[in-house]
Order: structure tokens, then C-alpha cells, then sequence
């Protein structure tokens, strides 16, 4: 089987997602966790800048490593090349979470995971318009709206009954995943004439060295290196660099709507891995109900795609 019959095998894709998704999930808990390890405040974005910055450019030099390791030319592209890479690694990740951490800090974790999650309708109805292959479909639409009720189950609080909303607390997070969204896109036309590492890795590290910059313009430090501190941050980067390039192999080879819809279950595995790690109530029955709606509403958007695939089983004998 090669590279693309691989991924874009449904359960294959299904499986990937799902570790992404999985991972950056636990950078919920985990960035709180660095926090408290490196003494960063909550209302020091800043420093929550520069700490994020670090995160990506090890991230970034991870990947760059690795791609050298299995022989890839890291330096051998051209200046456009350079110049797209640039713009990919400042909206992805400096763009992305400036408007994200200053959203969060004017807006509660509740309505933060909420609003976060429209991303999934901006790359479903972004691709409806830009791709002829991937149309907006009832399906489609149906297993998005089911998906974001899931998301809305699992952070369902008091908070959630309140529907005050600002520019820059919501409306940034909103921001923040449009431009995922729109960079996602992008990333995937950059996959087409450049390898997918080697594109995640300069997206990374570009934009972590960018937000470093800006966090310190403005004051922000990272200090108490200790074994733990360190931990975390090397854990968070090894996560971002595996999860960003699976996801970006994923978009290469299939429809942004089909992997996109995963995206709802970020919140749900950030959830979970809180109660875990951050001692909080695990066994509640809005996180079942709401992995339930959010199973149904991935399996919705991918009925389409999972007809083809046993199509072509059955054709290439492969199925029954």
C-alpha cells in the first residue's frame, strides 16, 4: 500500500486524527501544568507569549532534525518558498495564538473551548468554496452542528448560560480559529511542491521564534528551568511536532472537511486528561454523552468517504 492509499484509508485517517487530536488535548493540561512549573501568571500574556514561542521553535528544530536524519535537503528551497513558509509559520502559530491567548484571557475556559471549536465550520465552509471535491453536503452540515453540541455538552456550565460576548475576549477566540482555518488551507497548498515535515517544521519555528519576540518586546520572560519545567516544555513540543505534521500529511491526501470534523474532539480529550492530571471529576455523563454526539457527528461528515472506500474494497477484492 503506498503513502496515499494509506492516508486517505478511512479508518487509517480516523485512527491519525484521532491521536492529533489526542495530543492536543493533553496540551490542555500540560500548558497549565507550565505554568504553575515556571511561575507564569495567568494574566501574563507575555510571558505565556514567550513560553509558547519556545514550545514551537523546539518544536520546529525537532522536526528539521528529523527530516535532515532521513535525508531531506533542509536548506534547499527558494526564496518564494521561504517567503510562503514565513507567512504559513506567523498565521498558524504567531497570528493563531495571539488572538487566542488575549481571547482566553477576556473569556471563560468554557466559552473559550466553545468559541474555538467554530474553526471546524470555518474549514468545512472554506473548502465548500475553494475546492470542487469538497462540497458543503447535508451530511456535512448535519455531523458539524451535532459535533459542535457535543463540544457545547462537555464544557456545560453555568458559565454557558450566560451570553454576554466580547470583541476581545470571544470574538478573538473566534478570530483565532478562523485563522487556523485559513492557515490549515494554505498549509495544504504548500504540501503540493514541499514535503510535509519540512513545511510543518519552518511553520513552527518561524512563528515560535516570531511570538518569542513579541513576548519579550513586551516583558515577558520564561525562567525556573528545573527538571520538571523542562519536561513539560520538551513534552509540548515533541506533541506539537507530531500532531502538526500527521494533521498536515492528513490534510495533503484528503478532504479538509473530513479531517477537519475531528477537531471536536480537542475540547472533549482536554477534558478528560484534565480531570486526570489536574485531579478534577472524571466519570461525569455529559463527557460520555458528549463523545457520543461528537463519534456521531465525525461518522456523519465521513459517511460519504466511508461508501468510497468500500467501493474500492470490493473492487480491488479487498472487501466483501
Amino acid at each position: 500500500m503506498d503513502k496515499k492509499s494509506l492516508y486517505t484509508n478511512v479508518k487509517f485517517v480516523a485512527l491519525i486524527a484521532s491521536i492529533c487530536c489526542l495530543l492536543w488535548g493533553s496540551a490542555y493540561p500540560s500548558i497549565k501544568i507550565g505554568y504553575q512549573l515556571f511561575n507564569i501568571s495567568a494574566g501574563d500574556i507575555p510571558s505565556q507569549f514567550v513560553f509558547a514561542g519556545y514550545r514551537f521553535i523546539l518544536a520546529g528544530v525537532i522536526l528539521l532534525i528529523v527530516a535532515r536524519a532521513f535525508g531531506r535537503k533542509v536548506f534547499s528551497f527558494s526564496a518564494k518558498q521561504f517567503g510562503s513558509l514565513a507567512v504559513l509559520g506567523l498565521a498558524q502559530t504567531t497570528l493563531q495564538y495571539i488572538f487566542f491567548y488575549i481571547g482566553l484571557a477576556n473569556t471563560t475556559g468554557v466559552k473559550g473551548s466553545i468559541m474555538n471549536s467554530t474553526g471546524t465550520f470555518f474549514s468545512v465552509i472554506l473548502a465548500h468554496y475553494i475546492y470542487k471535491n469538497d462540497k458543503l453536503s447535508a451530511n456535512k452540515a448535519l455531523g458539524c452542528l451535532v459535533g459542535f453540541i457535543g463540544v457545547m455538552v462537555v464544557n456545560f456550565s453555568s458559565n454557558l448560560l450566560d451570553f454576554s460576548f466580547r470583541f476581545v475576549g470571544e470574538g478573538f477566540v473566534i478570530i483565532a480559529a478562523l485563522v487556523f482555518s485559513v492557515a490549515a488551507i494554505y498549509a495544504k497548498k504548500l504540501t503540493k511542491t514541499m514535503e510535509v515535515i519540512l513545511v510543518t517544521g519552518y511553520s513552527l519555528f518561524l512563528g515560535g521564534i516570531a511570538l518569542t519576540l513579541l513576548g519579550m518586546f513586551y516583558g515577558g520572560e520564561v525562567h525556573s528551568f528545573t527538571l520538571a519545567s523542562a519536561s513539560i516544555l520538551i513534552y509540548l513540543a515533541v506533541l506539537s511536532s507530531l500532531a502538526f505534521s500527521l494533521w498536515n500529511m492528513l490534510l495533503k491526501y484528503n478532504k479538509v472537511g473530513s479531517v477537519s470534523v475531528y477537531n471536536f474532539l480537542i475540547p472533549i480529550f482536554g477534558a478528560i486528561l484534565s480531570s486526570i492530571f489536574l485531579g478534577e471529576t472524571i466519570m461525569e455523563i455529559k463527557n460520555i454523552v458528549a463523545l457520543l454526539f461528537v463519534s456521531f457527528g465525525i461518522w456523519m461528515v465521513n459517511k460519504e468517504s466511508m461508501k468510497a472506500n468500500r467501493l474500492v474494497g470490493k473492487v480491488e477484492g479487498i472487501g466483501s
